[in-house]
């Protein structure tokens, strides 16, 4: 018995209607992005025009003085650059091995889905909540102090759902053929996440985990609570002491300080240098991406 496979075309009435549909969609989606570029253009230019001016060689290399209306930031930048080397010390190795553990060795379960879910909770806390819990934990039960250390380890604990998440998705996007060939020449699990798993996904890896520390490196509030100083034109000495960051310094000469008018021009031009070190950060992503990922080809 013969049957025809009949398909009916759609009449041009609905054809003209989806079109337009489409249309619609794609011009609202094009607006929206023009809106977001057209923001983000009006307040860098308003940062970059204001502080521009401000940023000299003094600014940057010398440290603040007369209550802050003069000098610079350069304990400031130095803070900034020593909690962030203890955010990596921290956060990084314990993001990738509990990301290594959850995709390569956990059986999937229960037990993992709840982690994750526990992970992508903990992405969108608040960032006071951090701090509040690290002024807990690290400040006063582990007597820290107000210090590097506990500042460095609370935005280590920020950053760390973000470098866990970003970690197992570069884990994830290795083709399960790799692992499968390996094991059949008889290497062992651990040889196979070291020598073909971490290769291929470390520009994932990389990533996610530069993108955190950028934004790790403008927040205010983690440590606001656990040890950013308001006015040390000394450097710190030590990993206990106290030390100024750029976040915590911007925060109080916009909002706080006896004489916001004057030292306006001064707070622009810290907020000048935080962009920069944000987009210095993102801008390394994007390159050590690059560089691992053609690499990894070439090795392939």
């Amino acid at each position: 018995m013969k049957t025809d496979l009949v398909i009916e075309k759609p009449s041009s009435k609905a054809h003209g209607e989806w079109r337009k549909m489409e249309l619609a969609g794609y011009w609202a989606l094009r607006f929206t992005l023009v809106l977001v570029l057209f923001i983000l253009g009006v307040i860098v230019f308003d940062i970059v025009s204001k502080g521009a001016g401000v940023i000299n060689w003094e600014f940057l290399s010398q440290p603040p003085r007369v209550g802050m209306t003069e000098g610079g930031i350069f304990p400031a930048i130095v803070g900034t650059f020593y909690v962030t080397l203890i955010t990596i010390a921290f956060a990084v190795p314990l993001g990738v091995g509990a990301a290594i553990y959850l995709n390569e060795y956990a059986v999937q379960g229960r037990f993992t889905r709840l982690v994750r879910m526990s992970l992508r909770n903990l992405a969108g806390v608040p960032s006071i909540v951090f701090g509040l819990f690290g002024m807990a934990v690290f400040v006063k039960f582990f007597g820290f102090g107000p210090s590097l250390i506990a500042a460095g380890f609370t935005l280590g604990l920020l950053t760390l759902p973000v470098t866990v998440t970003a970690a197992e998705e570069a884990l994830i996007t290795v083709p399960r053929a790799y692992r499968a060939g390996s094991f059949a020449l008889g290497a062992t699990r651990w040889q196979v996440v070291r020598t073909v798993v971490l290769p291929r996904a470390l520009p994932g890896i990389l990533t996610g985990t530069i993108l955190g520390l950028a934004r790790a490196a403008g927040e205010t509030a983690p440590i606001l609570a656990t040890g950013a100083a308001f006015f040390l034109p000394h450097l710190p000495d030590s990993i206990r002491s106290q030390f100024m960051a750029l976040p915590y310094h911007l925060f109080i000469m916009a909002t706080q300080h006896h004489s916001i008018s004057q030292v306006r021009p001064i707070a622009y031009g810290t907020a000048l240098v935080l962009l920069l070190l944000v987009c210095i950060l993102n801008l390394a992503a994007v390159l050590l991406r690059k560089r691992y990922r053609d690499r990894v080809a070439k090795g392939l």
